[in-house]
């Protein structure tokens, strides 16, 4: 090298030192996680704090195995494992990780290896070959060889490419914390299908087994019409009751097998694939106890989606000192190690050995406004996105109040409903027994038949939807990952 290349290489050098130091502040603002003001308890906790208080908390990990129902984890784990909304979050968690290490690799030099091996036949009414003809020795056919290294490295002068990586650190956090969101909804759905299947199996039970009963009194009025104690207006009154009741199953039937169909998909299987597994099962509904005791407060570290809101934050935040670091220069420095030849045989010789160094200089200084817009831009992403944050936080904690408050009033609804079913048996026996006397007519004992109906199929439902009440509640409290 020479004395002239060994000083250009040794001023780049000191300038890419100096360019070191400058990078060493990154423009923009740096990021603070913002103030979360939360209430200091639910208001709905302490309705909800004599429910099954004999029962241990569930780990909210895995809040599905607090209902001790084999066939309710084993859908769940199954979801968890198939569903293909988990599939597609995690490739969204890998092309995030990708970005990420792309944008820290900005950061550092890039080199690259080259070897060509030229052929050509110049020109003779070219200028080179017009020139090059009139010397002795002069050959139009010549075949050019190189070979060598080259690095190029952008000093990251205002710290643009550091604030870069750390907007998609910050948006991989994001997607790994919506991956554990799609986690949580894939088993809150799981297990909201399969109390919607085990609600209706359950009122299509008790709807047939009042088609039996009013069956039965069918035939009871159609004795004594036949012993001439009965009249014909008290069989079609029978006989209107028994198709009321029949006319009741089908929309459970419909729910039930949409609820199978939906579960199978969310267990990412075709429609009918896992249906026998549930239709014989007949586990009770033991809903766990909801544990509240960590507050509103622990929210911000259990919701995916709340944490995801705060990761989009500080990405954004870090976009501001991209759009900054456009106002400052920009210096990238390049070298070249190779050799070049028109003989392979002299190719790797100090003759053929052909270094380069060299730095560029950009600077965006007159735009017209346009570092400016991009800067106003990224303010405004930001303040969306604080926005977001917090409305996210209000979000979760208006989730878990309203799961709280079903959870407790259908409590409560279950309870009085099986004192008026117990109430409705009672009148139900004794208007039967009181018309076979002949005390009463057979209007009575259908109007008994009717409420009683009503009643223990509302308390199936209520079953139902306490369990699915839970479910949303251990949902929104975040439940469903570690």
């Amino acid at each position: 090298m020479t004395l002239q290349a060994l000083q250009r290489a040794t001023t780049i050098a000191a300038a890419a030192f100096a360019a070191l130091g400058l990078a060493a502040c990154a423009v923009g603002p740096d990021y603070r996680t913002p103030d979360s003001p939360m209430p200091a308890q639910y208001q709905h906790a302490a309705d909800v704090a004599s429910i099954n208080a004999a029962r241990e908390p569930v780990a909210l990990d895995t809040w599905w195995s607090g209902f001790q129902d084999p066939v309710l984890t084993k859908i769940v784990e199954r979801a968890l494992e198939q569903n293909l909304d988990m599939a597609a979050s995690i490739a969204r968690v890998q092309q995030a990780r990708a970005a990420a290490n792309f944008a820290g690799a900005e950061l550092l030099p890039q080199g690259n290896a080259y070897g060509d091996v030229t052929k050509q036949r110049q020109s003779l009414e070219s200028p080179l070959g017009k020139i090059g003809s009139t010397f002795p020795g002069y050959s139009r056919n010549q075949t050019l060889y190189s070979v060598g290294a080259a690095a190029t490295w952008e000093i990251d002068i205002a710290g643009g490419l550091r604030r870069g990586a750390e907007a998609a650190d910050a948006e991989l956090q994001a997607a790994e914390a919506s991956h554990m969101g799609v986690r949580i909804l894939v088993a809150a759905e799981a297990a909201d299908a399969y109390f919607r299947v085990r609600g209706a199996q359950a009122r299509i039970a008790i709807a047939r087994q009042q088609v039996e009963t009013n069956q039965r009194l069918l035939d009871l009025v159609k004795l004594r019409l036949a012993d001439g104690i009965g009249a014909e207006r008290e069989r079609a009154l029978a006989e209107a009751q028994l198709a009321q009741t029949r006319v009741t199953i089908p929309p459970l039937q419909i729910e039930l097998e949409t609820q199978l169909n939906r579960l199978d998909v969310l267990m990412g299987a075709q429609p009918g694939t896992y249906a026998a597994e549930l239709r014989d099962s007949k586990s009770e509904m033991v809903v766990p106890q909801v544990a509240l005791a960590q507050g509103p407060a622990n929210l911000l570290q259990r919701r995916p989606d709340v944490i995801a809101a705060e990761r989009r934050l500080a990405a954004s935040n870090a976009r501001i000192g991209v759009a900054t670091a456009e106002y400052y220069p920009k210096l990238s420095l390049s070298a070249l190690l190779g050799f070049e030849s028109l003989s392979a045989g002299k190719l790797f010789t100090a003759q053929a050995f052909q270094p380069a160094v060299g730095g560029a200089l950009r600077w965006r200084l007159f735009d017209f406004g346009r570092v400016n817009a991009e800067v106003a831009q990224a303010k405004g992403a930001n303040a969306e996105a604080l926005a977001n944050y917090r409305k996210s936080m209000l979000q979760a904690t208006e989730d878990v109040e309203n799961a709280l408050i079903s959870l407790a009033q259908l409590e409560s609804q279950n309870r009085e409903l099986a004192v008026e079913i117990d109430a409705h048996v009672r009148a139900r026996n004794a208007s039967e027994d009181a018309y076979k006397g002949g005390v009463v007519s057979l209007y009575e004992v259908l109007d008994e038949d009717r409420q009683l109906l009503a009643a223990r199929d509302q308390q199936a439902s209520v079953r139902a939807d306490n369990a699915r009440a839970a479910v949303s509640a251990f949902r929104a409290l975040g439940g469903g990952w570690s």
